[in-house]
């Protein structure tokens, strides 16, 4: 059986226990919401930067006009970047560039998250494709689905999104191919029983990125399989497979 567990923020992943194992991490509003949407695009690449400095640093060894530098840090726009939101991000832009991008969260999360032996971008946008990848290409590997949080803190759109994808693995697979722990029976569950857009417009972030006039980005982060593809983390670079 597969092993399925969800953490709760990204905080809470342990790098010694992550070898060998498969994570996902999610940020869905908005970095990997954004991830997904810029590889949707046409970019070659989303280089996920830990911060303002490393972003900096990183576009300093790349070609003038093949890469685009996009981020934010607590939810304000970095002086001098691209915009973060997924409705940001356009073909005009991006196509056949790389995207360096740093968050908060979720571009921390990837970071973190390096120790595993595979890494995924994950969101309400690409659950079905993503579900199905994992089925067919990790039966026996155990799986983290990792929110990556709020500023140290929970958040229920991460959680709601990681249920959304367990959700659409039981609905491949049949619940004799999951071994879900505690903590993914209890997203499968805030899945099952509310609609996405709900819980964003409720959750901490979504009411912030509200007051931010950002609510036609939250109702696109909500959207199922509007990007049906999988990001997956290749040498420090999230890549179209």
């Amino acid at each position: 059986m597969q092993k399925v567990h969800v953490i709760f923020r990204k905080d809470d992943l342990d790098p010694a226990r992550a070898p060998g194992k498969v994570a996902v991490v999610l940020d869905v509003i908005f970095a990997t919401s954004t991830i997904v949407t810029a590889l949707r695009e046409g970019a070659r690449s989303v280089v996920p930067a830990r911060d303002e400095t490393q972003a900096r640093h990183l576009s300093g060894g790349c070609v003038p006009g093949e890469f685009v530098l996009a981020g934010e840090y607590h939810a304000d726009t970095l002086p001098g970047f691209h915009p973060y939101n997924p409705l940001a991000m356009q073909a005009s832009l991006l196509s056949g560039k790389d995207l360096i991008y740093a968050t908060t969260n979720g571009t921390v999360a990837l970071h973190g998250a390096m120790a595993c032996k595979q890494v995924y971008a994950g969101s309400l946008l690409n659950a079905g494709a993503l579900a199905g990848h994992l089925l067919a290409h990790h039966q026996t590997e155990t799986l983290l689905l990792v929110c990556s949080g709020s500023r140290g803190t929970f958040s229920l759109e991460d959680f709601y999104g990681a249920g959304c994808i367990i959700g659409r693995m039981l609905e491949n697979s049949g619940p004799e191919r999951l071994a879900l722990s505690d903590s993914a029976i209890a997203a499968l569950h805030l899945y099952q029983g509310n609609a996405a857009l709900d819980i964003l417009m409720a959750s901490k972030v979504g009411r912030r990125m509200a007051l931010r006039d950002m609510d036609e980005d939250i109702r696109y982060a909500a959207t199922m399989d509007a990007c049906p593809i999988v990001p997956a983390l290749r040498d420090g670079k999230v890549i179209r497979i």
